[in-house]
This record gives structure tokens, sequence and C-alpha cells, in this order.
């Protein structure tokens, strides 16, 4: 799957740009879409990459879980509201998969753990809903740079979170609902017939994502004071 995006992006990247360069980035480049950013309301799409991890704060001192991330894929929508000259309020929906492993240190467990005892797999498919302000520069020929910020709520659909069984029956769960903030950069380059914008951002849990289980000694949730998202996104958007 992430071949066939990579492919997908690059095809319709190269079909946008198949010009001359000195056109795009030249000293005197053509003006592609010169009227494009005077739009109220425009629409779009993004196709991308994420990371998750865990911020995980400890009620006692002792040895860390580790936290292993895996690549996952985004896709999503963008409606992209124009306030002023420079500033955007964007709204990006989107469908995220994830997946972090959870490993623990056999020194949480009173007798001797298996194998499947120390891992933990946290599968998410998490349905993003983000709202930004994007504050973009000057443009400068067929390029111009933004950063952007903002807040977001996620539903994560495989939290588990209305199951009554817990680790002791090999289920982790976490809250279906949490709530984070959002900072990140990106560069839109116009071309002939669309904006190709690619960008990376950095999202924060505010809320404390875990559940703890049912007996309060659990060697997996009971000395966990928080666990919090940490993530990073790569996007690229064409509008």
């Amino acid at each position: 799957m992430k071949k066939i995006v990579v492919l997908i992006l690059l095809v319709v990247s190269a079909k946008g740009f198949a010009q001359n360069p000195n056109k795009l980035f030249g000293k005197d480049p053509i003006i592609n879409l010169e009227n494009f950013q005077q739009q109220r309301l425009y629409f779009g799409f993004y196709l991308g990459f994420n990371s998750y991890d865990f911020k995980i704060d400890y009620k006692t001192v002792g040895e860390d879980i580790q936290v292993k991330k895996n690549t996952g894929f985004n896709v999503g929508l963008i409606a992209d509201l124009r306030l002023h000259e420079h500033v955007n309020l964007r709204f990006e929906p989107g469908l995220y998969y994830t997946k972090r492993d959870l490993q623990y240190p056999s020194s949480y467990f009173q007798t001797t753990p298996s194998y499947s005892d120390l891992i933990r797999e946290v599968n998410s498919t998490n349905l993003h809903f983000p709202l930004l302000l994007k504050f973009s520069s000057l443009r400068t020929g067929n390029v111009r740079p933004y950063i952007l910020g903002g807040v977001s709520a996620t539903l994560n659909l495989s939290s588990n979170a209305k199951s009554i069984d817990d680790n002791y029956e090999d289920r982790f769960r976490v809250k279906s609902w949490t709530t984070n903030y959002e900072l990140g950069f990106g560069i839109d380059i116009f071309s002939e017939y669309f904006i190709f914008s690619p960008s990376i951002r950095g999202v924060f849990g505010l809320n404390d994502e875990l559940i703890r289980d049912n007996n309060l000694e659990s060697p997996w949730t009971g000395n966990i004071e928080s666990m919090k998202t940490r993530a990073v996104f790569i996007n690229f958007s064409f509008h």
C-alpha cells in the first residue's frame, strides 16, 4: 500500500510539473494560478504517512516501557476558508491507520512472564478532526511557505474502550476520544493545474488515554500515571 501511494504521488506531481523548471522556479517564472489564493473557499485532499508514539509518565521511578513505532497511512479531505490575505482556516478530516507496540520490562512482573505478557499491540484506526490556522508568507514566484497550528479531536475506532476484558485477557484498552494540539509547516508549490503542498506536523495529546485494568496492581497499567499520544504526520496535499 505504501509503495502504491508513493507511486501515485510521484506520477501526479510529475505530470503537474512536467514543464520547464525555469517556469516554476527561475528568475522570471510564469505565475501559475495567480488568482487561486484569492478564492474565499476551496477544497482538496491529502495522502501521507504517520508515526505515532506515546509519552508515558510513571507513578514511581523504574524501567521505562519501550514504544516501538510503525509507519502508518493517512488519507483525508481539506476545506480551506480564506480569512485574510495571509491567514486561512482549515478543516482536514481524515482516516489514519497506525500501530504501536509496547514492550514491558520483565521487572514489572512478580513471576517470570511469558513473551506474550511482555508485548502489547496497540492498533489504531483513527478518525482525525483537526481545525487549523494556516499563516502563509508572501508568494515568491510559484512558491509560498507557511506555518500552521491548531487543535484536533481523534476518535479511535479500535480503542477497545467498551470491552470488559483487560490485559489479563490480552486486551489493551485506551479511550475512544482524545484531544490534541498540532504545530507544523509546509510549502505551497503552484503548478499549471493545481497546488502541490507537502507538509510536516507534530501532534501532541492533551489528555490521558489509558484505561486501567480492573486490578489496581496490574503490571501493565498499575504504575502508569498518564499515557498521551505523540505523533508526526507527513502529508502531501493537492488542491
